[in-house]
């Protein structure tokens, strides 16, 4: 490896360590020694076992489940940091937490991942790596350097791959007609929307309509985020009915909580393609699933940022 990366140090909490041992061999680098633990009380303990003084230091950390202890984590590791005169800290975030509270949009509500964004900056991070955020808006929460990558690139080149004659690309909702036409634009394939309502503050949804013409065709099926699957089977059950044949699903954060996985399987769709920006277990992981490894990207990024190249020109 080049010396470039001499001063680069990369750090792993306890939530997705794979995930940074990926990165670290994309690169060639060695993954940095800290030690992290719990005491009795719960209260958690962090140090780094090598010198960070005046080095590049990247703190990889996805903001899932426990979610509320993996945020912890990850400012404690910022401040140690800082407090180890590193000089310059990343937190780097496959997936970020709370991006579905990105507006006051009822009566005596928060806005969530502002507040997450603001303890982040508090905690004393320099520079921000995530990829696909739930809202646009969130980059706008950070007042230091977010750069956000896109799964788009590494999942359109899987479906590249393979022969997509005959499909249509499906947003979930309105809200995801970007998302899903910025993939069909890059497979050169028509679009169509599921109209949606959210049933109150719960994770219930009702299939309206489908906008665009899917009769007769298969489809592609896409959305950012994977929580219940609920989105994803009611849109699988209206687009059956609108005579939609072979139906593929993809998402970029496989959170698969609670009935998901069930739901899911008993869909009964051609494939289920995710990004692995979120730990996917053994037992989370049905036989017509296929993951797209993003490592590789963030490893780039981060090569990028260390280096003082532009992080947009890995996608232009």
């Amino acid at each position: 490896m080049t010396n470039e990366l001499v001063d680069l140090a990369i750090f792993s909490g306890r939530t997705y360590p794979a995930f940074a041992e990926a990165i670290c061999a994309h690169l060639g680098k060695k993954q940095g020694e800290a030690d992290i633990f719990e005491f009795a009380n719960e209260n958690i303990f962090v140090r780094y076992q090598e010198n960070i003084r005046s080095r590049d230091v990247f703190l990889v950390q996805p903001l899932v489940r426990p979610v509320s202890t993996s945020i912890v984590e990850l400012l404690i590791m910022i401040d140690a940091a800082r407090r180890a005169s590193a000089g310059r800290i990343t937190a780097v975030i496959p997936y970020y937490a709370y991006g579905r509270s990105d507006k006051k949009d009822q009566p005596r509500v928060p806005i969530s991942g502002r507040l997450l964004a603001n303890l982040i900056e508090t905690a004393g991070a320099d520079r921000v790596i995530t990829m696909n955020l739930h809202a646009g808006q969130i980059q706008g929460f950070f007042n230091i350097p977010l750069d956000e990558l896109n799964g788009l690139y590494p999942m359109s080149a899987y479906f590249a791959s393979r022969d997509m004659t005959g499909y249509t690309v499906v947003a979930t909702d309105v809200g995801g007609e970007k998302l899903s036409r910025d993939m069909a634009s890059r497979l050169d394939l028509p679009l169509a929307i599921v109209e949606k309502r959210r049933l109150g503050n719960t994770d219930n949804v009702q299939a309206l309509n489908v906008i665009g013409d899917v009769d007769g065709r298969n489809a592609l099926l896409i959305d950012d985020e994977i929580l219940t699957a609920g989105t994803m089977v009611e849109a699988v059950g209206i687009l059956r009915e609108k005579g939609a044949r072979e139906i593929v699903l993809a998402g970029y954060h496989a959170i698969l909580g609670g009935p998901a996985v069930q739901r899911l399987r008993d869909a009964s769709v051609h494939e289920i393609v995710f990004t692995d920006t979120v730990p996917i277990p053994a037992d989370k992981r049905l036989p017509n699933m296929k993951i797209i490894p993003t490592a590789p990207v963030f490893g780039d990024a981060i090569q990028r940022i260390h280096t003082g190249q532009s992080v947009g020109a890995l996608f232009q």
